[in-house]
């Protein structure tokens, strides 16, 4: 495809679609997308710095900040003192834990719905594909 404005422009309506329609089914837990994605974040790699965090998301300092604060609102999240005083650990708190597999269940039943047109190979080359995207090389990938 020599368009690359075209790759990228349905690229970036498929991304703002799926991310509605995520909202909307979490709406019944009180959550975002850009919320699951930090609890997400949090399930897998444990305790995070908010440093480690938005450098693991891509996201700016700012949306993570005003995000978790959100969630620890809510109670899905706790910060705590970091191993000096300007650091701020974030994990997940009890409710969290009871919480995450309904709505883990919940993500993934959209995410099912979202790429049942696509075989598994499919889905294994788009995976491939998209951690090509923004590499020079496939050293790169690695």
């Amino acid at each position: 495809m020599e368009n690359t404005n075209k790759l990228f422009h349905t690229l970036y309506r498929k991304t703002r679609f799926m991310t509605k329609e995520l909202n909307e089914q979490l709406q019944k837990h009180d959550l975002y997308s850009s919320q699951w994605s930090i609890l997400y974040c949090l399930k897998i790699n444990g305790p995070m710095t908010q440093s480690d965090i938005w450098r693991y998301l891509v996201v700016e300092a700012p949306t993570v900040t005003r995000t978790l604060v959100k969630l620890e609102e809510s109670g899905w999240v706790k910060r705590t003192q970091g191993s000096d005083k300007r650091e701020r650990l974030v994990s997940l708190t009890d409710k969290a834990i009871q919480h995450l597999p309904a709505v883990e269940d919940e993500v993934k039943s959209f995410e099912q719905r979202m790429v049942k047109s696509l075989s598994n190979e499919e889905k294994d080359y788009f995976f491939h594909l998209l951690n090509k995207l923004g590499t020079t090389s496939l050293e790169e990938e690695e």
